[in-house]
């Protein structure tokens, strides 16, 4: 791709890459730096893009998880602020009940890798601390969504047919 392409392509998809961000929940503050850092990231990695027509959905990608990791990082340093008060205004965080007892319910690697997955570590960290390749590691992530969502339906199932 040419400078003069990825300029058309520029003008043309930052837009869409800023609707795309808002579609995603990115607040809007923050929407307009997300999408210029990542068409800045593609244009010094654009020797990694192998088919020119999929520019706009390869830097969507990229502001996708360019956001998801500086929110990542950002909540690290944030100061943890326990919260005060009676228990009549302590509220329960059901999906977290959801999600434990549905971590609970797989096996032990399958369990091991979503939770990784969970706290936000990418394909590639878990990949380097197992020695493997990270397509294998997305490849097992997907086998493991799809034990858990097995284990839910049966779950369901089961609690649907004791009702």
């Amino acid at each position: 791709m040419t400078k003069t392409e990825f300029s058309e392509a520029y003008q043309q998809g930052l837009k869409r890459t800023t609707a795309f961000l808002l579609s995603c929940g990115v607040p809007s503050d923050v929407v307009p730096d997300v999408a210029q850092t990542a068409w800045l990231r593609a244009w010094e990695r654009l020797g990694q893009l192998r088919d020119d027509s999929m520019i706009v959905p390869w830097i969507n990608t990229i502001a996708l998880n360019y956001y998801r990791r500086a929110r990542r990082t950002r909540s690290r340093e944030e100061e943890w602020k326990p919260v005060h008060g009676n228990m009549r205004s302590t509220v329960l965080n059901w999906a977290a009940i959801d999600v434990s007892r549905i971590l609970k319910a797989c096996r032990p690697t399958d369990r091991k890798l979503l939770k990784d997955q969970l706290l936000g570590t990418t394909s590639k960290e878990i990949a380097a601390r197992e020695g493997v390749t990270p397509t294998a590691i997305r490849i097992r992530l997907l086998r493991a969504r799809r034990s858990a969502r097995q284990l839910c339906d049966t779950g369901l199932a089961s609690m649907q047919e004791a009702a």
